[in-house]
Order: structure tokens, then C-alpha cells, then sequence
């Protein structure tokens, strides 16, 4: 699941968040550890400009200093970037940051990937907006050597070279991180096909998915691609029960067998990873949600 509070775009976020803080970030994360979430995800906006900052909001926590603060509060869920705008800056810096995550948490990291969409974050730091798909691609290649196992990592690109320069620690990960592509357009379905380990979309409808998910298969199949990769896909909002409230037109709420025959849906298409958000007014309601979810939905939904 994405973490509330560290991200507060109009579009998702709750009312109760905007009071909200670490000690609701840590609840969040150790409950997603004690009920057998697969992950928790934080995601990347550097500064948010004048002119989207009421639909966007400004709260954008920095992935990797929440994700190693959660770190260290739990013991067994997967931390993901969801999505880092890793263009914004060298691939060595980016390495340097997520291979001390990985190393700290004992190998918990995925590595979400995304080109980003705000002109004036990559203004201010000097970095290409235009060419930005371009940039993302070459970065991905670039990650894959500087997380791998070598000390002393070489690629040679367009735009980035290294080669003689060590970084430790190493990633706890072997061979290294998975790294997951976001982004639902063309070019990012080509990426995540050809380059991830994996797909994050963005906000697909159902009725798209199936779809998505065959350009992907045929991409990497006319492409060589034989490794393993994990198709991704974002759920509905979700209330277990009744909700007693207005949760919104487009929430599934019901009984736990509903809403698992509902979700099943998305395996039949190939998903093999489900982000969920749960409609909530406070956060003891949040973690009544992410229980009742654990202990009566999820086991419906095991292969």
C-alpha cells in the first residue's frame, strides 16, 4: 500500500492527514508489517510551483529519508519508492542513497522508477525536462550496473559515465534491488517492458489493463526479455463493511468475500501485485481498515 501523510495530492489524500505525522506514519508501517503487507511506498515530488500546489498540495516527504525512518520501525515489509523521479539527479547519487536503504533494511528495497511531470522541479536543479523519457532510460541501465554487486561499477552511456569509482555499502540484495517502471503512457510501458523488473502503472481502469498488460508480454517477448517481472496494478479505494459514511462513488465497500471476488479480477489479467488505499477518517480507522482487510480479504485472494 502507498502510506498516507507523506503525499497529500487532492486526489487521494484524507482529510485527517493534513495533522498527521511520524507517529502516524510509524503506526501505518508497523501495522502493514504485523498483517503481511507486501510493501509500503512513498513517493517523489522535490518542490511543487505556485500553480499546482491546490491540486498537488506541497506535503511531499523525501522517499528515501521516510523509507529509513520506517525502516527501522519494522522488521519484514518491503520499502518502494512509488515513484522516485530519478532523472532529477547523477545515477551514482541515486545509488549511493537506495544502496544504504537496501543495506540498512536488510534488503527490503524495490526501486520504483518514474519520469516525472513538473517542469519547474527539473528547472531548479538543472535538469532536462524536455528530454527527461530519454534521461530516465539511460538512468535505469546506469542503476542496474551501479547497484549490482561490483565495488567499483562501470557504464558508459550518452550521458552518464563512471567507471574506478567504489561504492559501499553494497545493497544487501543479490543480484541487486528489483527495479519497478511507473507510468502508463507508450514510451512507459516500452520501458518498464524492456528495462524494469517490473510495472507500475498509473491510475489504468480496469477495463484498460488487459490491454497494458499484452503490450507488455509482446514487448518483451520481441525484445529477448526472459527474466522474471512483476506486473503491478492500483485498486480501487476500499472500504471493508459497511461503511456508514460516504466513501465516494467510484470506493468498493462490502463483505470481505465481495470484495475479494472483486480483486480476484486483477489476477485473472496477470496482475501479481495489488496497491491498495482504504477510505478512512482518522487513523485508528485506517488500521481497523488494514486488519479487517489482512485477516478477512486477503486470504480469499491467495493463489
Amino acid at each position: 500500500m502507498q502510506l498516507p501523510v507523506q503525499s497529500q495530492s487532492a486526489i487521494y489524500t484524507e482529510p485527517w492527514e493534513a495533522e498527521a505525522g511520524a507517529e502516524d506514519l510509524v503506526a501505518v508501517a508497523r501495522a502493514a508489517d504485523l498483517h503481511g503487507f507486501d510493501y509500503i511506498a512513498c513517493c517523489e515530488h522535490v518542490a511543487i510551483p505556485r500553480r499546482l500546489a491546490a491540486a498537488m498540495s506541497t506535503v511531499w516527504y523525501d522517499p528515501v529519508a521516510t523509507l529509513s525512518f520506517l525502516a527501522a520501525a519494522t522488521q519484514r515489509v518491503r520499502l518502494l519508492s512509488h515513484v522516485a523521479v530519478v532523472g532529477l539527479r547523477h545515477p551514482l547519487a541515486t545509488a549511493k542513497q537506495y544502496a544504504t536503504l537496501d543495506h540498512l533494511s536488510g534488503g527490503r528495497l524495490i526501486l520504483g522508477v518514474g519520469a516525472g511531470h513538473v517542469r519547474e522541479e527539473f528547472d531548479v536543479l538543472g535538469a532536462d525536462f524536455a528530454g527527461r523519457g530519454a534521461v530516465l532510460d539511460e538512468t535505469v541501465d546506469a542503476l542496474k550496473a551501479a547497484l549490482g554487486e561490483e565495488e567499483f561499477p562501470e557504464f558508459a552511456g550518452e550521458r552518464f559515465r563512471f567507471s574506478g569509482l567504489g561504492q559501499r555499502p553494497r545493497p544487501a540484495q543479490t543480484p541487486r534491488p528489483p527495479i519497478w517502471v511507473g507510468g502508463s503512457s507508450p514510451a512507459a510501458v516500452r520501458r518498464a517492458a524492456v528495462r524494469g523488473d517490473g510495472w507500475l502503472p498509473q491510475g489504468d481502469p480496469r477495463d484498460r489493463l488487459p490491454g497494458q498488460i499484452e503490450k507488455l508480454r509482446a514487448l518483451r517477448e520481441a525484445a529477448g526479455v526472459e527474466e522474471p517481472f512483476t506486473v503491478g496494478a492500483i485498486a480501487e479505494p476500499l472500504y471493508v463493511g459497511t461503511p456508514g459514511w460516504d466513501t465516494g462513488r467510484h470506493t468498493l465497500s462490502g463483505a470481505p468475500e465481495a470484495l475479494a471476488e472483486s480483486l480476484r479480477a486483477y489476477a485473472a489479467m496477470g496482475v501479481r501485485q495489488l496497491q491498495v488505499r482504504f477510505r478512512s477518517r482518522g487513523r485508528d480507522e485506517l488500521l481497523d481498515q488494514m486488519a479487517a482487510f489482512a485477516t478477512g480479504v486477503a486470504p480469499l485472494l491467495e493463489d
